[in-house]
């Protein structure tokens, strides 16, 4: 499947249209975090992109600069960022985290206080991989974390999918103790680029929570008594 067509996928598993402004906002993903290369938008080194560009492109055709700054607003996860160019006063817009594209988007270190807890979300399938791995920032430049579970406060707007089945909760403090970079995104994600490797090794996790169909621990592979 093309991923820079996300046409393609518009229409869901039975057969049903997809709602326009998701659409859009998947649109507006793909080409601010991967595809703005590819697509030819000339995008800065910030990461901003001028809407009128976007809209010139055939998977935008349908839609207008008011669409956009109706998903921008209204978007529960504050994925991206609007504003008006320094230089001409054009609208742009930028995507606060995912890149795999070598980006410059402001970024906030963690600092001193740390956030009571720190996990990652992920399914079950990846589960075997990452015990014996740990987490990869893959091809992004940064793995992503939020402070709470989704539906059980307001710091979690970003971070994790909704429908995640594993919860990863991270020890931040031995992270960090260990050199580890942590970062706060605008819309308050915490990332990490991780070791060298990109990795959170597994002498990272605490605890693995199962979350559908029902909460129950998982146990860990790797043993944290191993350092002692």
């Amino acid at each position: 499947m093309d991923r820079s067509n996300p046409s393609s996928r518009r229409r869901g598993s039975h057969g049903k249209k997809q709602d326009p402004d998701v659409h859009l906002s998947k649109c507006l993903s793909y080409a601010l975090r991967h595809g703005a290369v590819n697509l030819g938008l000339p995008m800065g080194t910030d990461g901003f992109v001028p809407v009128s560009s976007l809209l010139l492109l055939p998977q935008f055709r349908t839609f207008s600069q008011v669409d956009i700054e109706r998903v921008v607003s209204c978007n529960d996860k504050q994925r991206f960022t609007l504003r008006y160019s320094y230089a001409d006063g054009a609208l742009e817009i930028r995507a606060n985290q995912g890149h795999s594209l070598q980006v410059e988007v402001e970024l906030t270190p963690l600092g001193e206080e740390l956030p009571n807890q720190a996990i990652h979300g992920t399914y079950f399938r990846h589960w075997p991989s990452i015990q014996q791995r740990g987490l990869s920032r893959m091809n992004r430049t940064h793995i992503h974390l939020c402070t709470e579970l989704p539906g059980e406060g307001q710091e979690c707007i970003s971070g994790m999918r909704r429908d995640c089945e594993v919860a990863i909760f991270i020890d931040l403090p031995k992270a960090v103790a260990d050199g580890l970079l942590f970062f706060w995104s605008s819309n308050r994600v915490l990332l990490t680029p991780g070791n060298a490797d990109g990795l959170l090794l597994p002498k990272y996790f605490l605890r693995a929570l199962q979350l559908r169909p029902q909460r129950q621990m998982i146990p860990l592979e790797y043993s944290r008594d191993k350092e002692t």
